[in-house]
């Protein structure tokens, strides 16, 4: 049987990645009653890194679409989180978005709506969230952007 949500990603075309391993010491996802805290995701797509600064070497579309990467990447881990079962979310709670950023860069919040948008094309209005887009010097690996999530469950 399908899940709703996955019908959804299918119309959309999308495929998720598979849900990608922890680089250090720490989990992928934490569940805490009816919430799963996931950690940062960073920027790949294809099992490649996009790297880069915002406003040096990369564009706000280049961003946005990192951006879009790292929320695939999230969706990955909460399918993995759920038992592969995404019709389970009830809630984007938040996104915290970071982006690798030149010192006079200041459009971060375009940056992570490639992210943000992603949910509310997957989840309806149940993928509106709070949000952080955060600036900052460097990224693990020299990734362009790093988005986490909390979501709530069934």
């Amino acid at each position: 049987m399908t899940h709703p949500i996955e019908t959804r990603l299918a119309d959309l075309g999308i495929t998720l990645p598979e849900a990608p391993m922890p680089a250090a010491n720490y989990v992928p996802y934490v569940v805490v009653g009816d919430m799963i805290h996931i950690s940062g995701q960073i920027s790949m797509a294809d099992g490649a890194l996009i790297k880069g600064r915002l406003g040096d070497d990369l564009d706000i579309p280049a961003g946005a679409a990192a951006a879009r990467a790292c929320g695939l990447n999230l969706l990955a881990q909460l399918k993995a989180a759920c038992g592969g079962d995404l019709s389970r979310v009830k809630r984007v709670v938040k996104l915290g978005g970071f982006v690798n950023s030149a010192p006079a860069f200041t459009d971060q919040p375009e940056v992570i709506n490639g992210a943000s948008d992603l949910m509310v094309e997957v989840f309806g209005d149940a993928g509106r969230h709070a949000r952080a887009a955060v600036g900052v010097a460097a990224l693990p690996r020299g990734v362009a952007v790093e988005v986490e999530g909390l979501f709530q469950i069934a």
